[in-house]
């Protein structure tokens, strides 16, 4: 198992690798378009062919790997943070503040928050800059996906506020928010790094989600979303097999996560 997950490490450091490097090693910017090359097969000059519009496969599939592989990260340090804040806070205070911010938390679940997204995203203009769509889609995966965390952070909170380190601590005068912030969250670490790890996936499966519903990143910007949408016509791809690449590399990197980062690891 241990030479698997330092196989399963080495992909993910080179799928980062090159995706940090997209701009050395792709072979042209994501957006030209080569008009006397569309739909180009394999060839010296375009390693993974061209789409319709003449962009070379490979450059895209670099930069998109990159926008995905970085801002799906980012918005799972942000529902992190905010479970630990809300989940804390209700295991934490305990009587009638846990029970309504419980209540909120269910109320959170009970939604189907990919529905959610897809209705919060489709309500936003779309006909935003690509910047703005990278940081609007990823900060709504952090915003909303934070309440299965929190449940978990608030368990965890109060099995810890009955432990013996903070009733020391409360004996010795520590009170307050200075309990919280030094002692209570501190080791909460174990199960913070869970959900962020079980985060990470989670979100880049929904933006190619939302991709594919042309919701998420906006072009000519490519991600892991939109390189999947280009795969609706079935025959193209049948005769195109190239053109999985996204597809592929998108299962190995899923896949290398949950090897690499499985939750349980976290709370041995």
């Amino acid at each position: 198992m241990k030479t698997l997950r330092q196989f399963v490490w080495g992909i993910l450091i080179l799928v980062f690798a090159a995706s940090l490097m997209a701009g050395l090693l792709a072979p042209a910017p994501y957006g030209q378009q080569f008009r006397d090359s569309t739909n180009a097969g394999p060839s010296r000059r375009f390693p993974l062919g061209t789409d319709e519009l003449g962009r070379d496969r490979l450059s895209r599939l670099l930069y998109g790997s990159r926008v995905s592989l970085l801002l799906a990260p980012a918005a799972a340090l942000l529902s992190t943070f905010i479970a630990a804040l809300i989940g804390g806070l209700a295991g934490y205070l305990g009587g009638w503040w846990e029970r309504l911010i419980m209540r909120f938390i269910d109320l959170s679940l009970s939604l189907p928050w990919l529905f959610l997204l897809l209705t919060v995203r489709a309500l936003l203009p779309l006909n935003v800059s690509p910047v703005a769509s990278v940081s609007i889609t990823f900060a709504l995966l952090g915003l909303l996906g934070w309440a299965g965390p929190a449940r978990v952070v608030r368990s965890g909170v109060r099995s810890l506020t009955s432990s013996g380190f903070v009733l020391q601590a409360r004996a010795c005068g520590c009170r307050g928010s200075r309990l919280l912030v030094m002692q209570v969250l501190p080791n909460l670490k174990p199960i913070l790094q869970a959900q962020f790890w079980i985060s990470v996936p989670v979100f880049i499966l929904a933006e190619a989600n939302l991709g594919l519903l042309g919701l998420g990143v906006s072009e000519p910007l490519p991600s892991w979303g939109n390189l999947l949408r280009g795969l609706e016509n079935y025959g193209a791809v049948r005769s195109n097999p190239w053109t999985l690449a996204p597809v592929l590399l998108l299962v190995i990197v899923m896949g290398s996560l949950h090897l690499v980062f499985p939750g349980e690891d976290y709370y041995s």
